[in-house]
């Protein structure tokens, strides 16, 4: 048995979501989002960034990481922010001593819908399917918690 969090990297709002994976069995444990405030100083934003993806890996115990990468922006100061926002993500995962593993968006999408470039809603709709009973509330949460489940799927597969 393994726990996994999935991690959608952003700086205002970085989704997580903890599975279990056990063999080809899959069960939702949580999943939500670390907010940051947009008025605060970027430095604060990564602290509260920070802070919180330690609370949530030590509340609920994962036992690996999944980190979805980041595309460039249009914006290289967006691309920067987001950048800097992910370090923080690999950081807090690292240092709770977590294998981190890292996915390509067209590959989380390939691995739930079987297309790289499925929509938003179609990779939703796929969470909610191979995770019966919830609703997910939130893209970078339905995000995140389609990290864990592509990892879940591919982990040990050659990409």
């Amino acid at each position: 048995m393994r726990l996994i969090i999935g991690l959608d990297p952003g700086l205002a709002a970085t989704g997580w979501g903890i599975i279990e994976a056990s063999g080809n069995r899959l069960r939702h444990i949580a999943h939500g989002t670390v907010k940051t405030a947009a008025a605060a100083p970027l430095a604060e934003r990564l602290v509260a960034l920070y802070d919180g993806l330690v609370a949530v890996i030590a509340a609920h115990g994962a036992t690996e990481a999944a980190v979805e990468e980041v595309f460039v922006n249009a914006n290289p100061q967006s691309t920067l922010k987001l950048g800097q926002a992910r370090g923080v993500v690999l950081l807090a995962a690292g240092r709770a001593g977590l294998p981190v593993h890292e996915y390509s968006t067209r590959l989380v999408k390939k691995a739930l819908t079987g297309t790289g470039a499925a929509e938003k809603a179609q990779v939703q709709a796929m969470v909610e399917r191979l995770l019966p009973g919830i609703k997910v509330t939130g893209a970078d949460a339905a995000d995140a918690l389609a990290v864990a489940i592509a990892h879940a799927h591919l982990r040990g597969r050659p990409q």
